[in-house]
Parts: structure tokens; sequence; C-alpha cells
């Protein structure tokens, strides 16, 4: 029997973890940082919860006896997967990151390419005054400290969860993808949205506001990834379950 430990949280871990418990002498456990009250629904064992940085997870990966470590982690998370990196190497086992494609600037789309959302909140054009936030619940005070600038901007904000801060001016709307074009297309034609801000996440879920924004002609700040660590990295569920029979 291999342990083998999931570093979730996206849909492509919840994917991930449902072909792998099929598979047999195979023991799946999701780990999940906690900060999504309600996650999709997990098969295995779920771990909910820090590790402690990355001492930590080499920890936890030794007195758990975790055979190999698969990071499904979001495209845009960063410091966990540098920490899966450090951990595996501390652990001395076989280690791998799924990383789905991250989306291309195609013809038609205005993209406004940033490092980060505290960035992405300054590059926000200054005659815009209607902004949809996509960039997730936990990264709002930018934001915030915008709209003591530029009082007049209305903002709407989509995310699974409500956020902890409460932007002046803004609806919130909790949501979970994907999310179909017809959807995003009448969601920014209904609040006017003027600009979009984005991580470029990659994936089928959420690319129809891409489509729809690129339709209508309206800007996007899009938050680039993070560097990732070096080491072995597939593009979908397929090759990682290819990935894991090999070893």
């Amino acid at each position: 029997m291999k342990k083998v430990l999931i570093l979730g949280g996206t849909g492509d871990a919840v994917k991930l973890a449902a072909k792998l418990v099929t598979i047999p002498k195979i023991e799946v456990i999701s780990s999940l940082a906690g900060r999504t009250k309600k996650p999709a629904a997990l098969v295995g064992q779920v771990r909910i919860g820090g590790f402690g940085g990355a001492e930590g997870l080499a920890n936890y990966l030794q007195q758990n006896s975790i055979d190999i470590l698969i990071d499904a982690t979001h495209p845009c998370a960063g410091q966990i997967t540098h920490n899966g990196a450090i951990a595996s190497h501390l652990a001395n086992i076989p280690h791998l990151m799924l990383v789905r494609p991250q989306w291309e600037c195609v013809t038609g789309d205005q993209w406004i390419e940033v490092e980060s959302v505290e960035a992405a909140a300054k590059a926000i054009p200054e005659l815009v005054n209607r902004v949809f936030i996509t960039s997730g619940r936990q990264q709002l005070e930018p934001f915030l400290q915008r709209s003591q600038v530029y009082p007049n901007t209305w903002y709407l904000m989509r995310s699974i969860d409500p956020p902890d801060i409460e932007l002046p001016n803004s609806k919130i709307l909790l949501d979970r993808g994907p999310f179909s074009l017809e959807q995003e297309r009448q969601l920014l034609r209904d609040y006017q949205i003027q600009a979009i801000v984005s991580k470029n996440s990659g994936g089928d879920a959420t690319y129809a506001k891409i489509i729809a924004a690129r339709e209508l002609g309206i800007p996007i700040v899009m938050v680039q990834r993070p560097a990732m660590p070096e080491g072995e990295k597939v593009t979908s569920i397929e090759e990682a379950i290819a990935w894991l029979r090999q070893l």
C-alpha cells in the first residue's frame, strides 16, 4: 500500500483524488488549507489546516509515512508550492506538481499584465468606475486603499465564501464555477462592468469571463502566476496518474 498526499483546494485536486482511490494499493489523503468554508466534496481521507511551513510539512510526511506528494493547489498559490518542493526533498519522497496551462492573451483581449494583486489595484484605469474583482476574497486590502483615492468606484466581487473585508460601494456574489459564456456575458452587461481583475488561473471553469470580456471590449487586469520551483510537472490529471503508475 502506497500513501499519497494531495495538496488540494482546486477542482483538479478533487478529480484527481476521485481517480486515485479507484487504483488498488493506493491510500489517498487530501490536504486543504481550510480557507474555504464549504469545500467541494472529496473522496478518501481529508486533512484540513496548515502544516507550519516547509519543515512542518516535511515532519508530517515523515510521521505519517507518506510515500508520494502531489501538489494540485491553485497555480497562483505560490508559497505552499515552494513548501511542497522543499518538504518532499527533506522527506526524500517523489514529488509531482499538477499545473494546468495558463491562459494566453489572444487577438481581441485587452490585458494589463501585473505581478501582484497590489499592482492590479493600482493598474485599474483611472476612468473606470465599475470593477469586477475575481482575484479572490483574501486580498481585498489593495482595493480598499484604492477606494479611498477613487471613492466613486463601484466593485462587484465574486467568491465562494464571504470576504473578511467589506469594500465600500460594492456588491458580493457568492458562487462557485464553472460559469457559462452566456452567464458571464449577461453578468458583465447587467452590472455595466468596465474592467475585470483576475488571476491567470488557467483551466476551463472560469475562462468564459475572458471570452465575454473579449467580446464586449472590457479590459482585464491580469495577475500573473508566481515563479514555480524546479521539479517534475504535468498539466493534466491523466498525466499525473500515468506518472504515479510509473513509480
